[in-house]
């Protein structure tokens, strides 16, 4: 048995990338893990993985996973992922709001003004859709008064990083979990924003090929595995203290540290702190 054994966890936007790892990471403490995204049948996306490959790595790696495929543009599809999941559960301890649309515009170095007003997804999918998740995930973990609330953001939330929706969707991320936090501390539900550094997902690998400059960009250093968030994640969600942290925004690096977590490889992955910059926001 793992240290989440029993425990409940939803991920979006897990068919790949850090959604895919964040779940496998919670999967091998034991979790039963809500695998959803867009992506249910293979071939049909651009990049590899669908939530049901993903499922079957989690329950290879010792968790539970439950497919649910999920359009986060669409609220009726999301309230009917956390009804499912109180049905079949009756709990929810773990949230994490990863998911968010990269259109292929994104990296693209023009400006925001050349780009399609349909690149908008970005922040509806990465604010509005992350808003009425947590807001029905908080329905149910108020009342048990206990759960986490994790949302994936990063150093482009206080620094330039291709494209103008990106760093506003992330800022916005920061702040919404640090508001969250105010509201949620009094009935024991934290909620904090994570800073992910370069991450070698499957997009990630993709975009090293094809976009100018990005290899050139890259401290290597620095870039770790989709996994390594989980791993913190999971750090997270088995701290007795992890009321003192809500609010927050933290660097997953610098979590890391502090909990004695290590990538896939046993690389300790360094804090770019002092060149990107750092969060906003500390605990309420």
């Amino acid at each position: 048995m793992g240290a989440l054994t029993g425990k409940v966890a939803v991920v979006t936007g897990a068919s790949r990338g850090i959604g895919k790892g964040i779940a496998c990471a919670l999967a091998e403490e034991g979790a039963t893990v809500y695998v959803t995204g867009r992506t249910v049948t293979a071939g049909t996306a651009p990049l590899p993985g669908t939530i049901g490959e993903t499922v079957a790595e989690v329950d290879r790696r010792g968790g539970k996973g439950i497919a649910v495929a999920l359009d986060l543009q669409n609220d009726a599809s999301i309230a009917a992922l956390f009804e499912q999941v109180k049905t079949e559960q009756g709990r929810l301890d773990i949230l994490v709001n990863n998911a968010m649309a990269i259109p292929p515009e994104m990296t693209q170095r023009i400006g925001f003004w050349e780009k399609p007003l349909s690149n908008w997804e970005i922040f509806d999918t990465g604010v509005r859709a992350a808003f009425i998740a947590a807001w029905h995930a908080a329905k149910i973990m108020v009342p048990q008064g206990s759960g986490l609330i994790a949302a994936l953001s990063g150093y482009v939330g206080v620094t330039y990083t291709y494209d103008t929706l990106f760093g506003m969707t992330k800022t916005a991320t920061d702040r919404m979990a640090r508001d969250m936090g105010v509201e949620l501390k009094p009935y024991n539900v934290a909620s904090l924003s994570l800073w992910q550094g370069f991450t070698y997902t499957e997009r990630a690998n993709e975009n090293l090929k094809t976009v100018p400059g990005m290899a050139a960009q890259l401290n290597s250093a620095a870039g770790s595995s989709p996994e390594f968030p989980g791993r913190v994640i999971a750090a997270l969600a088995k701290d007795p203290d992890i009321m003192k942290r809500t609010g927050g925004t933290f660097i997953n690096a610098e979590l890391a540290a502090e909990y004695g977590v290590t990538d896939i490889d046993g690389r300790s992955i360094p804090s770019v702190r002092d060149q990107r910059g750092s969060p906003l926001w500390g605990p309420v």
